[in-house]
């Protein structure tokens, strides 16, 4: 298999998904990122990486459901208005706008992040039965990682 050059910043976004969604160290991190296990050290402080991973934890059903909550408060507020004034305001309509793109966005993607939590989950599993299968996939994983930050 070819090795794929990364960028700096490629890597260190793949860094920080690695960071956030699989539970490595960080010398297990720049070793698959290729980068001094200071770099991932320094990243980690920098950027605050640890409180990023515990905000991550929330699901994406919760996620959704909290934006759905979001747009249904913003539609009963112009709702309680006199019959004439249940109309959005230009800041209303813009934010519910934005919370509709947000849960299309949830609904429709694959992101990066959902590909590496289902690679994981899948060598997680198949580790339990062919260690050695895992290995190998891993590679393949990591290079469609790298190839779909590029």
């Amino acid at each position: 298999m070819a090795k794929q050059s990364l960028t700096n910043s490629q890597k260190k976004e793949w860094a920080k998904l690695l960071f956030t969604k699989e539970n490595l160290t960080q010398l297990e991190i720049a070793e698959r990122v290729e980068v001094r296990p200071a770099t991932i050290s320094k990243w980690v402080n920098s950027e605050n990486w640890q409180l990023l991973k515990t905000s991550i934890t929330i699901t994406r059903e919760e996620q959704l459901a909290r934006l759905y909550q979001q747009l249904q408060l913003q539609q009963e507020k112009i709702l309680e208005r006199p019959i004439a004034e249940r109309v959005a305001t230009t800041a209303e309509a813009d934010i519910i706008t934005k919370l509709a793109s947000a849960i299309q966005k949830l609904e429709t993607e694959t992101g990066l992040n959902d590909i590496i939590s289902v690679s994981k989950q899948f060598l997680d599993w198949l580790r339990l039965s062919d260690l050695e299968k895992a290995k190998e996939l891993t590679m393949y994983f990591d290079a469609f990682i790298k190839e779909r930050l590029k």
